[in-house]
């Protein structure tokens, strides 16, 4: 019984004598070894600073400068740290206002008055430069080095996009990644690319003398980290192509788009009514910002992958493949248009631009014969041996292969579908699913209910130019110093369509250039066609979109010119310029027709009012509910009006009202 006592005894005697010799080689370890206590002690003397890294630059597909990095300076303030100084001195060197003082400097206590916020941002070299020297009179305030974007060329703006100082949001999508003060990027490639662009900010630890001065880094920088610039971009735009675009497009409203068709790269990508990017930067961004959010003509609006037009010409050119490979057309199927397309029994009509006689489908193409392609698609939903319902939905998985009614997967956000009706929508619409192609004849001449964007009409013709593929279209070609491509943009996506039917196609779009003198190239066979996108609120829409050369391909283009009347008055000339500029660098068409396009006057016509009373159908002021109508295409001068409730199409000649 003692002996198992004593043994106890010397047990917990031996275990408090190494706790204390554990406990000992920790103070010893902490005191002597470790200095890192050092630095939390020391906190009063010493001043952590963020060293923000530089934004990863931009370049065009020819290494010059789209967007690069300038210095700015963040007056930076510790409201428990102020003494009492002048402060209306301070307010005249940075060029505010002793309200403004105020307001800044409580907003910076009721952020903490232990820890330094920003009391005003981004001061230039130059206030900077006059702040420096008296910096050590207000003390509490200190500046950290930053940098903001810089847009040499004032270009491209909708696809730079712009940054911006995080929300609370943003702060908590990241996991805290980012902190008060950091800027992100909001809209276009800087928010595409926000991960690469960003880099990774540092933290240096500055001595600091009792009036505020830096004397140094603590312990010779061992705690600093570095900061890590982001990644640069090589981008696909052509820098003097894009130039020509804006140039072109201004006073006008719409866009251009110019794709590579060989990679999938975008060599022009123009939205007009646009901005200088450069207002976006600086201590005015938050006015300026406030201007274009509420400029009537929608400046930060990205036309070519959100503004969403009905197809017009360039729909024919898919409804040609699609029934060539469905067995239902050759190159050879001819049709009678007598300057109309009958239909329903004779109880509609939808006219043609001329009256073309007997053609075949290139001659079809080269004089965008509404009867012809009326007639294709009449074949194509009423005479395949099955439900008009199902055709239907054969006819629509064909043309969606085209990359219409779905997203691109182009490298920016918020990018729009476009429209391509389901066969369940006419069934709902009309309440049963016995309708025919009467029923929406008008899709096949690519109105109606059928819209697209500039960035798939480009597409469109990319697909055409490469007989039955097309690459993704993309506006980075590579990231960082290794050159790397995404996967996603060197997959190339067939859409269906076997190679010899694209020949009698290319001949009519071929035919569409050769025939007319004012969009000829000297040299160059390019394949066009103009559009007139239909607008039942003013002029119709001037819609071109070409590849050139016919053999090996280098650019396909589109261009949309709204509410400038016909194809061929403005988006044709637009594009062909832009292509002789790309293969030839040089210009060969009219001064006259040059001067036309360029000319200063105002193109851009006001936006109608949201409730706006339709020009043709008209509202009435009847408390009792009305039938729904609604038109489905306009050509030339008559409509087709669907009546919802009556389930009828209604077609009226336009001088009759």
């Amino acid at each position: 019984m003692n002996n198992s006592f004593f043994e106890r005894k010397y047990v917990v005697q031996g275990i408090f004598i190494i706790a204390a010799f554990l406990l000992a080689c920790r103070l010893f370890y902490l005191q002597i070894i470790d200095d890192s206590y050092i630095l939390s002690a020391n906190n009063n003397v010493l001043r952590k600073v963020v060293v923000y890294p530089a934004r990863g630059v931009i370049l065009d597909r020819k290494g010059k400068i789209l967007v690069q990095n300038e210095p700015v300076y963040d007056l930076m303030v510790t409201p428990r740290e102020v003494k009492p100084f002048d402060t209306l001195a301070l307010c005249e060197l940075i060029g505010i206002d002793k309200e403004g003082f105020d307001k800044r400097y409580q907003k910076a206590v009721n952020f903490s008055p232990y820890r330094a916020s920003i009391f005003e941002k981004q001061l230039s070299a130059q206030t900077y430069a006059g702040l420096q020297e008296k910096l050590f009179q207000f003390r509490g305030f200190y500046v950290q080095n930053r940098t903001v974007r810089s847009y040499p060329d004032s270009v491209a703006a909708q696809f730079l996009g712009y940054i911006n100082e995080v929300t609370d949001k943003d702060i908590e999508r990241s996991n805290n990644f980012y902190r008060p003060g950091d800027y992100i990027g909001v809209s276009g490639v800087e928010r595409a690319y926000e991960e690469l662009l960003r880099g990774q900010r540092g933290v240096q630890n500055l001595m600091v003398d009792a009036f505020n001065r830096p004397k140094g880094h603590f312990m010779d920088g061992k705690y600093d980290t570095l900061a890590v610039a982001g990644d640069g971009l090589v981008s696909s735009l052509d820098l003097e192509l894009q130039k020509l675009a804006e140039k072109f497009m201004k006073n006008k409203r719409g866009s251009v788009v110019a794709i590579e068709p060989s990679t999938g790269e975008i060599l022009a990508f123009a939205s007009t009514p646009s901005y200088d990017p450069n207002m976006m930067v600086g201590r005015e961004r938050g006015n300026n910002y406030m201007k274009l959010l509420n400029d009537p003509n929608k400046p930060m609006f990205i036309r070519p992958i959100q503004a969403q037009y009905p197809p017009g010409s360039v729909f024919k050119v898919v409804s040609a493949l699609v029934a060539q490979q469905a067995g239902m057309i050759d190159e050879h199927t001819r049709w009678n248009c007598p300057g109309g397309y009958s239909y329903g029994g004779g109880r509609g009509f939808m006219r043609c631009t001329h009256v073309h006689g007997t053609i075949d489908l290139p001659a079809a193409i080269q004089g965008s014969c509404n009867t012809y392609f009326g007639h294709v698609y009449a074949r194509m939903i009423d005479q395949r041996k099955m439900k008009s319902t199902n055709a239907y939905s054969l006819w629509r998985d064909a043309i969606m292969k085209f990359g219409i009614a779905q997203e691109l997967g182009v490298d920016l956000p918020n990018e729009k579908r476009g429209l391509l009706p389901t066969a369940d929508f006419y069934s709902k619409r009309y309440g049963n699913d016995k309708w025919g192609s009467g029923y929406n004849i008008s899709n096949s001449i690519g109105q109606g209910e059928v819209e697209i964007t500039t960035l798939q009409m480009a597409n469109i013709m990319a697909i055409v130019a490469n007989r039955g593929y097309y690459f993704r279209p993309h506006l980075i070609k590579s990231i960082g110093e290794k050159k790397v491509v995404k996967k996603e943009f060197i997959e190339k996506i067939p859409v269906g369509i076997d190679q010899q039917y694209f020949e009698p196609v290319i001949e009519g779009m071929s035919r569409v250039v050769k025939y007319n003198a004012n969009i000829r190239i000297p040299g160059i066979e390019m394949c066009g066609k103009t559009g007139t996108a239909q607008n039942p609120h003013g002029k119709h829409h001037s819609v071109f979109f070409a590849f050139a050369p016919r053999v090996n391909p280098k650019i396909a283009i589109a261009v949309f010119v709204e509410n400038v009347g016909y194809g061929a008055t403005y988006a044709a000339p637009i594009a062909s310029m832009m292509v002789e500029k790309y293969l030839k660098d040089t210009i060969s068409m009219s001064k006259a027709v040059q001067e036309r396009v360029l000319k200063e006057s105002n193109l851009i016509v006001p936006e109608p009012p949201k409730k706006a009373v339709d020009p043709i159908i008209g509202k009435t002021n009847s408390d009792k509910p009305q039938p729904k109508k609604r038109i489905t295409y306009i050509r030339h001068n008559e409509i087709a009006i669907v009546n919802e409730s009556r389930k009828q199409v209604e077609h009226k000649n336009i001088a009759e009202r």
